[in-house]
């Protein structure tokens, strides 16, 4: 049987870490990966754009500095066990999935930021892929990814 992968962009790993809608179904993925029922995945890309998410919540009060000092902790000590435990799996910025992002950028006029998350979820095949922009899902069920919205 192949391997389920749910890949998370960043504003999905946010959810993890910080209460917001759709943070319930990221919690049941990382549950389900902690027994075993699928990997979850995310580019090396992520962890800069997820910290720097936790920045800007510091800095506009949603967070304040301690909060912002557990939830930045929080998010590197799960990264750093999951991988060790085999249950994330983190995607470094290939040439190749870099060249493919090209193609979402001139399709759809986004940013190459969230060009690089399709191809990556593309290149992974993953099984379903979770966002919080709604943008980018659409964009990710026109490229046959199951998307979920977490809006």
């Amino acid at each position: 049987m192949k391997e389920q992968v749910a890949y998370l962009d960043s504003s999905a790993i946010v959810k993890r870490y910080i209460k917001e809608p759709g943070s319930d179904v990221v919690r049941g993925l990382y549950l389900k990966a902690y027994s075993g029922d699928l990997k979850i995945s995310y580019s090396l890309w992520n962890i800069g754009e997820v910290l720097g998410a936790f920045d800007r919540a510091r800095h506009t009060d949603r967070l304040d500095e301690d909060l912002f000092r557990v939830v930045k902790k929080r998010f590197l000590l799960e990264t750093k066990r999951a991988v060790k435990l085999g249950i994330l799996i983190i995607v470094p910025v290939k040439t190749r999935i870099l060249v493919e992002t090209w193609r979402f950028i001139e399709n759809y006029h986004i940013y190459e930021a969230d060009a690089l998350q399709i191809a990556t979820a593309k290149h992974l095949d993953a099984k379903n892929f979770l966002t919080g922009d709604r943008t980018l899902h659409e964009i990710a069920e026109n490229e046959n990814l199951h998307s979920t919205y977490l809006g």
